[in-house]
C-alpha cells in the first residue's frame, strides 16, 4: 500500500527529460544524419484551413483577449465534447469551459487552485499531496511543487492508464488535493476504462480531491480498437461534473503544436475559482487562435487522416521491430516504449543509438520519478516518438534494428 512519504522522499527532477538528454549526448557526434525521435511533436501536415482562418481573424491580434475566451470557442468545445462523448449538454459553455494556451499551462495552473479548492483534512501538519502517474508529465510535478504539495508517484494498474486505487493508504487520500491521470497515457499508450474513471471519480468525491484528466492524446488511437472512453462519460453517468476537470488541446489531434490552443472543461465551481487566478496570472489565448480552434473542432476528416498515418507507422514498426520487441502497438498515443534492459538500459541504448545511428531518443528513467536510491522502475526503457513521415520513420526504425541487434 502506498503510504505518505517521509521528509527525505525523492523529488521530481529539476531538469526536463530533454535537458537531461542533451547533457547525455553532449560532445558525442551523431553516427549518421540525425533523426529526432525524442520530442512528441506532431509533424504531419497541418489542416489547410488554418492559414485562411487566421488571415480572416487577424485583426484580433490588436486586442487583449479575455481569459474566458470567445463565446464561439467555448460553444465549439461544448459541441465537440457532446459529439465525442455523448454528453447531451452536460458541459455548459458559459460556466464549465475555459480556453488554454496549450494544455500544459492549464495542467500546471490547475494545481494552484486545487490546494484552495480541495476539502482535504490536515493530518499532523503534513503537506497536501498530489498524485501523479509514473512515468509522468513534467507539468504535473511542477504544478504540485508550485502549490506547495508533495508529489506522490502512483503506479498504474497493469495494462491500464489508471492508478491502482486500492493501493492508496487512507492517510494519503485524506491529504490528497488532486490526482492526475493521462489516458491514453504517455509514453505507454494505455487507456483507462469507463468503470475505472467512475471509480476514481467516486473516490475523489468521497475524499474531496480533484481529478485532473489529461486527455490530450484522446484522438490518437488505433482505429481497429476504437476511441478510448473519457472521464466526462463517467461524470455524465452521475449527472454531475463535481470534482472533475478534463484537459485537451489541438496539438496532437490537429497537428498544431505551435498554435498553443487547448481547453479545460469540468466542475463549474472549480472553474469559477480558477478563472479568478487565471485572470491575474495565466496567459490568454489570442482570438485568431481561438478561431482556428472553432474550425478544427468542427472538422473530423483531418483527425481521421491523422490516425491513419499513425496506424501505418505502427504496422511498419511491427514489421521491422516486432520480433525483437513484442507488444509494440499500444491502444493509443504515438510512442514506442521499448524494453532495452538487455542493451544496458535506457541511457546506454540512447547514447549508442545517437553515436552509431544518429537517433535521438529518450531514456525511460528521464520520464519517471526516481526511488530514494536514484533508480526508477523504467531505467530499462526507451521512448521513441513516431511523429515523422512514413519514409523517415522507416529509415529510423531500420537503423535502430541494425544497431540493437
Amino acid at each position: 500500500m502506498i503510504e505518505p512519504s517521509s521528509p527525505s522522499a525523492p523529488r521530481p527532477a529539476a531538469q526536463s527529460p530533454f535537458q537531461r538528454l542533451a547533457t547525455l549526448i553532449a560532445g558525442h557526434a551523431p553516427g549518421m544524419p540525425p533523426i529526432d525521435l525524442a520530442v512528441g511533436e506532431p509533424r504531419h501536415p497541418m489542416p489547410g484551413f488554418v492559414g485562411p482562418v487566421i488571415a480572416g481573424a487577424v485583426d484580433g491580434f490588436s486586442r487583449y483577449p479575455a481569459i474566458r475566451g470567445t463565446d464561439a470557442f467555448r460553444a465549439a468545445v461544448a459541441r465537440w465534447l457532446d459529439r465525442r462523448f455523448a454528453l447531451s449538454g452536460l458541459v455548459d459553455p458559459e460556466t464549465a469551459i475555459l480556453p488554454l494556451n496549450g494544455s500544459r499551462e492549464g495542467l500546471f495552473f490547475a494545481a494552484l487552485t486545487a490546494r484552495e479548492f480541495a476539502t482535504h483534512a490536515a493530518h499532523g501538519g503534513a503537506a497536501p499531496a498530489v498524485l501523479i502517474p509514473n512515468p509522468y508529465y513534467q507539468a504535473y510535478a511542477a504544478g504540485a511543487a508550485a502549490a506547495g504539495a508533495e508529489t506522490v508517484a502512483v503506479p498504474a494498474r497493469s495494462g491500464s492508464a489508471m492508478p491502482d486505487l486500492n493501493a492508496l493508504a487512507p492517510a494519503l487520500l485524506a491529504r490528497t488535493i488532486a490526482v492526475y491521470v493521462a489516458s491514453p497515457s504517455n509514453p505507454e499508450g494505455t487507456v483507462a476504462s469507463l468503470p475505472e474513471w467512475g471509480a476514481l471519480l467516486a473516490l475523489a468525491r468521497r475524499h474531496g480531491f480533484l481529478v485532473f484528466a489529461d486527455e490530450c492524446y484522446s484522438e490518437i488511437y488505433r482505429e481497429a480498437g476504437g476511441p478510448p472512453p473519457g472521464a466526462l462519460e463517467a461524470a455524465r453517468d452521475t449527472g454531475s461534473l463535481d470534482r472533475l476537470v478534463v484537459f485537451n488541446s489541438l496539438s496532437k489531434r490537429s497537428n498544431l503544436p505551435g498554435l498553443r490552443c487547448g481547453f479545460a472543461a469540468g466542475d463549474p465551481r472549480f472553474m469559477a475559482a480558477w478563472t479568478r487566478l487565471r485572470n491575474m496570472a495565466a496567459p490568454q489565448v489570442p482570438t485568431p487562435v481561438q478561431a482556428v480552434g472553432v474550425a478544427a473542432l468542427a472538422d473530423e476528416a483531418h483527425v481521421a487522416d491523422n490516425r491513419r498515418r499513425y496506424d501505418e507507422k505502427y504496422v511498419l514498426a511491427e514489421t521491422i521491430l516486432g520480433s525483437r520487441f513484442p507488444g509494440l502497438t499500444p491502444p493509443g498515443g504515438f510512442f514506442l516504449w521499448l524494453d532495452v534492459a538487455r542493451f544496458g538500459g535506457g541511457e546506454a541504448a540512447a547514447l549508442r543509438l545517437w553515436t552509431e545511428a544518429g537517433l535521438r531518443t529518450v531514456p525511460g528513467g528521464y520520464l519517471a520519478l526516481a526511488d530514494a536510491d536514484g533508480t526508477t522502475p523504467f531505467d530499462g526503457r526507451l521512448r521513441l516518438a513516431l511523429v515523422d513521415d512514413l519514409a523517415t520513420t522507416e529509415t529510423a526504425l531500420t537503423r535502430l534494428a541494425a544497431t540493437l541487434s
